[in-house]
């Protein structure tokens, strides 16, 4: 698409052109692309800063970087911010801190499952037991699956530790399917005390802790 046309589709009432607009700013360069997409965050239809969120994220600059910064703190819609939180955990280490600050001030579940699924992603152990921590202290059911499971891709990780002495608080949860994560995530570590803890789950009261637990003990 010419960019004559993209400008004049970006401007056009009907929405279906605006993504077409955005979608065809990928084969321009970052000089042209970004100041064309920023002018956009702002844009009536949510589909639309999705779009922009996500044609940010490979546009490698400071003024995409901060563009997404502003998109996923203020946006008014869950999906938009989780994709500009997606967008930006592509640039790095350095988005780490503000996905953290992010995942701390902003408690909707699909914007905190993008993040910690981001920072597991970007290899930030440290990160990740951080938000794992905030998450398990939040109501959300699917956040604290999602934390759980974390917990034990950390098995592999310098925070190996920390993160089974998570586990094994909370294979005593009240709640079955927390213990069901548990059951899963402490098959990942080694160590004595997570073979006694999932040799205790294989005994629960809950059938589906059990299965979780015994699920692969036969070859």
């Amino acid at each position: 698409m010419e960019l004559h046309e993209i400008e004049t589709k970006l401007q056009d009432a009907d929405f279906q052109y605006r993504l077409k607009a955005i979608s065809a700013l990928q084969d321009y360069p970052t000089d042209v692309a970004v100041p064309l997409l920023t002018r956009h965050i702002q844009d009536p239809e949510f589909l639309v800063r999705t779009f922009v969120a996500r044609e940010l994220g490979k546009q490698k600059t400071s003024e995409s970087f901060a563009a997404l910064l502003q998109i996923m703190k203020f946006d008014n819609t869950p999906n938009v911010r989780a994709e500009a939180s997606n967008s930006l955990s592509l640039f790095g280490r350095v988005s780490a801190s503000h996905l953290v600050q992010t995942f701390l001030r902003d408690d909707h579940w699909l914007v905190r499952r993008s993040i910690l699924a981001a920072l597991v992603e970007m290899d930030c152990p440290e990160e990740v037991l951080e938000v794992c921590a905030l998450g398990l202290q939040g109501e959300d059911a699917a956040v604290q699956e999602a934390a759980v499971d974390a917990l034990g891709w950390l098995a592999s990780s310098r925070q190996s530790e920390a993160a089974l002495s998570q586990l094994l608080m909370l294979k005593n949860s009240e709640a079955e399917y927390i213990r069901v994560r548990v059951a899963y995530a402490i098959k990942h570590f080694d160590a004595s005390e997570a073979k006694e803890a999932l040799a205790e789950l294989r005994q629960d009261a809950d059938y589906r802790v059990v299965g979780a637990a015994m699920e692969d003990l036969v070859p």
